[in-house]
């Protein structure tokens, strides 16, 4: 996909990626999936952050705004934090700061820690 994380603290992430002709749809935008990737990345990186393994357990997306080329934006905000469930709030944005998409996720925490190679 060519996702960089660009931050990443305690309940929140950063992420871009620079559009290429490979993430654009049959109408010539960036394809639905391909944003709502970005924001999952992101999701999954801020809800990940403490440490303990967290899982998905319901995501949304809403586009407002239709984009061709350029670079996207993905930032993760947590919104609620308890020992077994938490919620994120990401907006994805372009390089002006227009937000493209809305996106809302929650997690299960489970009492696993990650585990990184």
């Amino acid at each position: 996909m060519g996702i960089k994380l660009l931050e990443v603290s305690d309940g929140r992430a950063k992420a871009m990626l620079e559009v290429t002709e490979n993430h654009l749809n049959s109408a010539g935008t960036v394809h639905g999936g391909v944003i709502f990737t970005l924001a999952d990345f992101a999701f999954e990186v801020a809800s990940n952050s403490y440490g303990t393994l967290a899982v998905a357990i319901n995501a949304q997306i809403s586009f407002f705004k239709a984009v061709a080329a350029g670079v996207l934006y993905a930032e993760a905000k947590e919104l609620a934090l308890h020992p077994k469930l938490a919620s994120y709030s990401i907006d994805v944005t372009n390089e002006t700061g227009e937000l493209i998409a809305s996106f809302q996720g929650m997690v299960y925490r489970k009492k696993d820690m990650l585990k990184i190679e």
